[in-house]
């Protein structure tokens, strides 16, 4: 078994829009002998994209799974691979996935580089410590320089990018590379059945440069292990390629270097070295460290799961997706143990037991079914009755809960209505099962107007949305215009007294509390809770009810309902009365007491700020700038990439609606933009006011 497992690789493709991913996908398909004709993703005919939304727009919306098997140095591994969306509005995709894969391969465009998205995976990779290797892709376009993308993932990623091949020529001239671990190089030659690569001698011209680069790989590899950098300098013992590869591997599961390699994933060129790569270099599931969890019982006590069959079953449901043919599918990353078809499993959420009808190990949208699937691997269920994304799956006897994931929050939404009364019970059908697969999506009814809202990442992941639900759930929808997702914080500290009295026929109801209300203490998100109460003027079991009270009421903010990000509230004194008072008379006082002081406390509004970059030929510069400052924009920075220039800018979410149909104005068409969620700013006072006429009716309120 444990033979079985370091011969399989669990890996992700992450990039920005457009460096080339499912192209890199749907090349290691048929390499692996997984596809026999390569689908390309401008004809809308990539295996990874299979959704209709996906091959009509040329992205990946969803991320698809599949398995392939790969032979290196004569023996098979497997590689299961996750595709995923380089769209920040699907950046939950990246997020979930990136939580159960054992390693990824960074794709960058060789002419873009590092690109705003780019930054985005990389920071969420950071976060579930996955080791990565880098391919800079699209070697072949004109603009292509390969150092220049690995000085800026130093630059702008702060990642130790090392170069493990070197490119032989570049854009049209583009003919192959030097493997610096095996100081050879390889070039590509095309026949009928495809493109297949060959050693040959190091262009005489290119001996310095490749002495350099080696020099590099060799001193960042000895930071992982010493004994390299000694046995590079002993000429009559030197260090063999499989010496190096060792030492390249433990230096990159332990994140100390990313290893850079280079190709053009189009033209069919560096894809083979690049599987090579994934088996020699990313880990296995024995690699990583044991899975942590927490015991159901006791929140403190921290329990590990070895990745071992005969450990008790640990598994993660990362995502849920509706199939028309299977009904909804779980796809779940086993830690430890076995998990068979027909089990039943606990999960840790609902306390109860499922049963797991069949499973299946996927490939994109296919199925084929499996008995059992064993730790360290990936598959999809079906069965289940009732789960989420981020649901833990373990033996009943020996209970864990694994860590969560937590996904951003949403900015922007629409309001819709069905279009006839027949569609009414079918969209409250469809958007249960759309938010069941997308955690990132929120739907709820507004009190004040009765309509639905559906809240998303951006104007493209509401999009579509919409139109799924029009072509999975023949759901016809009226929307109304985008809305902003604002919400509210408070600038002072204010004192208040409450008390809630009500007297009826029999028992009445009695609180009374004195509060500080004010802003939560710098980095902390939510309710901060202090409890002064001395001397049992409030009783113990009340005061989790006023911090409920409080928790709850931080939903609905004083200016216009909208939700406030952190609060401080320090409970001073109170009373209370022997009968009269109960727990949910100090909620509700609670409620009351933030109601009043929240409107003292000078409240504002908060609006979402997008950082946003455009990439222009530099006569447009100007234009794009001016409109920048039109919209409230901040210019954070220019410069130069590949004769265009790029400006970044801070821009209010409000003001980038429909913006890509202004920026084709601008530029003729030939600026590209790309913008993602970075924080959330106070609003300036004479928007908020109108804001607040819009949603309230009334200005008063600042």
């Amino acid at each position: 078994m444990s033979s079985k497992l370091e011969l399989t690789r669990n890996i992700g493709i992450m990039a920005h829009i457009d460096a080339g991913k499912t192209t890199t996908s749907e090349r290691i398909l048929f390499y692996t002998g997984k596809t026999h004709r390569i689908g390309e993703v401008h004809d809308g005919a990539a295996t990874m994209d299979w959704m209709a939304q996906e091959q009509e727009r040329g992205i990946t919306i969803s991320s698809a799974a599949t398995t392939a098997f790969w032979k290196y140095k004569d023996t098979s591994y497997k590689i299961n691979i996750i595709d995923t969306p380089g769209h920040v509005d699907f950046t939950v995709e990246v997020e979930r996935s990136l939580r159960v894969l054992d390693g990824a391969i960074a794709v960058y465009c060789a002419v873009g580089g590092v690109e705003p998205q780019s930054e985005t995976v990389w920071r969420q990779a950071d976060k579930y410590k996955v080791p990565r290797i880098a391919f800079v892709n699209k070697m072949d376009r004109t603009g292509a320089d390969f150092f220049s993308v690995v000085q800026q993932m130093r630059d702008r990623l702060k990642a130790n990018a090392v170069a493990i091949q070197i490119p032989i020529g570049s854009e049209a001239n583009f003919e192959g590379v030097v493997d610096l671990v095996e100081n050879k190089a390889i070039v590509w030659y095309e026949e009928a059945d495809g493109t297949h690569y060959k050693y040959v001698e190091i262009p005489a011209d290119m001996t310095d440069q490749v002495e350099e680069y080696r020099q590099i790989l060799v001193e960042a590899i000895a930071e992982a292990d010493d004994t390299i950098l000694e046995r590079f300098f002993d000429e009559e013992n030197p260090i063999t390629a499989d010496e190096m590869k060792e030492a390249l591997r433990k230096a990159t599961v332990s994140q100390v270097m990313v290893p850079v390699m280079c190709g053009a994933s189009f033209k069919n060129k560096g894809i083979q070295r690049l599987l090579d790569a994934v088996c020699a270099y990313l880990p296995s599931p024995m690699d990583i460290d044991a899975v942590m969890g927490i015991d159901i019982d006791d929140n403190e006590k921290v329990i590990s799961r070895q990745p071992d069959v005969n450990e008790p079953l640990s598994a993660l449901a990362f995502k849920i997706a509706t199939d028309p043919f299977v009904g909804r599918l779980c796809y779940i990353r086993v830690y430890s143990g076995v998990l068979k078809a027909g089990m039943s499993v606990y999960n840790t959420r609902t306390g109860k037991k499922e049963r797991i009808s069949r499973l299946f190990q996927m490939h994109a949208n296919k199925q084929n079914a499996m008995d059992e699937i064993e730790a360290g691997d990936i598959c999809a269920g079906i069965g289940f009755k009732n789960i989420r994304t981020g649901d833990t799956l373990c033996d009943a006897n020996n209970p864990i809960i694994l860590e969560k994931m937590e996904f951003p929050q949403p900015v922007i939404a629409i309001a819709i209505e069905p279009k006839t009364q027949t569609d009414n019970e079918k969209m409250d059908h469809a958007l249960v099962k759309l938010i069941e697969e997308d955690p990132t999506l929120i739907v709820y009814t507004d009190s004040d107007t009765g309509q639905v809202v559906l809240s998303g990442m951006g104007e493209l992941h509401l999009e579509i949305i919409i139109d799924r639900l029009k072509r999975e759930f023949k759901v016809e929808c009226n929307q109304g215009a985008p809305m902003v997702k604002y919400k509210e914080a408070i600038q002072q500290t204010v004192t208040h007294r409450e008390v809630f009295k009500k007297q009826s026929g029999g028992r009445g109801k009695f609180a009374d509390i004195s509060v500080e209300i004010g802003p939560a203490d710098e980095g902390v998100i939510g309710l901060q809770f202090v409890d002064q109460i001395k001397g049992g003027n409030i009783p113990r079991e009340y005061i989790p009810s006023v911090e409920k009270g409080f928790k709850e009421a931080m939903l609905n903010g004083p200016l216009a309902g909208y939700p406030l990000d952190s609060l401080k509230v320090v409970l001073i004194d109170g009373s209370f009365h022997a009968v009269d008072s109960d727990q949910l008379s100090f909620e509700l006082c609670a409620k009351m007491a933030f109601r009043a002081a929240a409107a003292k406390a000078k409240p504002i509004l908060l609006e979402p700020i997008m950082a946003a970059e455009v990439t222009t030929p530099e006569e447009y510069m100007g234009d794009i700038i001016g409109d920048f400052n039109k919209r409230r924009g901040n210019i954070s920075g220019m410069e130069e990439r590949n004769g265009a220039r790029v400006i970044k800018a801070a821009v209010p979410l409000s003001e980038k609606f429909g913006y890509i149909t202004v920026l084709r104005t601008l530029s003729s068409g030939r600026a590209s933009h790309a913008m993602e969620f970075s924080h959330y700013a106070p609003v300036p006072k004479n928007i908020a006011i109108s804001v607040l006429e819009d949603v309230k009716g009334r200005t008063d309120l600042l």
